[in-house]
């Protein structure tokens, strides 16, 4: 039986992270993957907050090498009106840019330098069962070798849609709402524009609950993708569907007329989801594998380095010492954080956020603390739309409401 200090389930961004953290700290990691990388995956957009966490672990060097496209902040489209945030004018101090990736050539990157240095990563490897014993859990892994067990003092589930753990422990709560999906693919894009409007990360809002994304990366190639309603995305086929969606956008549909996916559309149906509990005996959640809200904020990557990161922190503390409040320093932190994120979701369907963005006199200072939420930096309570998110967005929103009703 194999023994390691940390058993990392997942080699994505977040498994990453907290490989790289434990490794840097003396810590035996050992990481699971049950694809093999290159392997395609969404979650193409990144925001600010994440920089400080691939800088705290060493990774931000090897990524700059990349060339990556630049994300200096993002743009929405409603109609005629336009948003633009620039995340170098937000309200919190921190990281002004960031990228867009390719997922398949980013995740791979990562993982990469992380087995350069020294961590055992087997990928095609599936966890099938897990057993808990006094101070460690006994792990079953399925791989091309065979079937192994693998003994650590503790596990990090950073599994993503996987959420091994999560299915294993019957962790997964059923009452998350699953009325939003998604449909996506990757094209070719040679009616890109010049200059900075060839490289804008935007999203487009078609009808007030649908809303499409355009996600540039440096290769030429585009992510294109709609969210919305899984009715209305699933009453065709997803070629029909996405062309049928795509003739509804007015700054788009000319640039992409004659797209070519280059590869079948995907499509993810009720895609939010949350769990139980977040921690357990000697296990954490992070990433996606805890809880998944929309992607209209590009919050994925932010929320799985944040809490792989903190996580991987909290993990070394307990083996050092023992003393770690897992409620208090992680499930009530990340906590936090998602509940800010999903104030700033469930408005935009409301359409009170889309007021806000679109509203001509919205002022400068109420756009830089909401930038400050769309850069990643949902735990700055210096910020009051952090801190009161869910009283100040529907009220601004209100405001904006009565001033449309005495305007001539």
């Amino acid at each position: 039986m194999e023994k390691v200090d940390v058993l990392v389930i997942g080699a994505g961004p977040a498994g990453s992270v907290a490989a790289a953290y434990l490794n840097l700290n003396g810590i035996k990691v050992k990481v699971v993957e049950k694809s093999q990388f290159p392997r395609f995956v969404i979650g193409e957009s990144l925001l600010p907050r994440s920089m400080e966490h691939f800088e705290e672990v060493g990774l931000i060097d090897i990524l700059k090498k990349e060339g990556f496209e630049i994300k200096s902040g993002a743009r929405f489209i409603k109609g005629d009106r336009y948003c633009n945030f620039d995340f170098s004018e937000k309200f919190s101090p921190g990281w002004d840019w960031t990228w867009q990736v390719p997922r398949d050539r980013f995740d791979s990157v990562i993982i990469e330098e992380v087995m350069r240095r020294g961590v055992d990563v087997e990928f095609n490897s599936e966890v099938l069962e897990i057993e808990h014993e006094q101070e460690s859990i006994i792990a079953k892994i399925k791989s091309f070798s065979g079937t192994n067990w693998v003994k650590a003092k503790f596990v990090i589930d950073a599994s993503g849609y996987g959420q091994v753990l999560p299915r294993l422990l019957n962790l997964i709560d059923e009452s998350y709402p699953a009325n939003f999906s998604s449909i996506f693919t990757h094209v070719k894009d040679f009616n890109r524009p010049k200059g900075r409007e060839g490289t804008l990360i935007t999203f487009d809002v078609i009808r007030d609950d649908t809303w499409f994304w355009v996600i540039p990366f440096s290769n030429g190639i585009t992510s294109l993708g709609f969210v919305g309603p899984t009715e209305l995305l699933t009453k065709q086929s997803p070629i029909l569907q996405f062309r049928e969606l795509l003739e509804l956008s007015d700054h788009y549909k000319n640039r992409f007329s004659d797209f070519s996916p280059l590869f079948d559309i995907k499509s993810i149906n009720g895609y939010s989801h949350k769990v139980k509990s977040l921690v357990g005996d000697r296990f954490v959640l992070v990433g996606n594998s805890a809880a998944f809200l929309d992607p209209v904020f590009s919050s994925g990557v932010m929320f799985a380095t944040e809490s792989s990161l903190l996580a991987a922190k909290l993990v070394y503390n307990d083996l050092q010492h023992g003393k770690v409040d897992w409620q208090r320093d992680y499930v009530d932190y990340i906590e936090k954080g998602i509940s800010v994120f999903s104030t700033y979701v469930n408005e935009w369907y409301t359409g009170n956020l889309q007021k806000i963005f679109f509203h001509s006199n919205t002022s400068e200072s109420i756009k830089k603390q909401i930038c400050s939420v769309l850069a990643g930096y949902v735990w700055d309570d210096t910020n009051p739309f952090v801190a009161n998110h869910k009283r100040l967005v529907p009220t601004v929103a209100h405001i904006i409401d009565l001033e449309n009703e005495t305007q001539p």
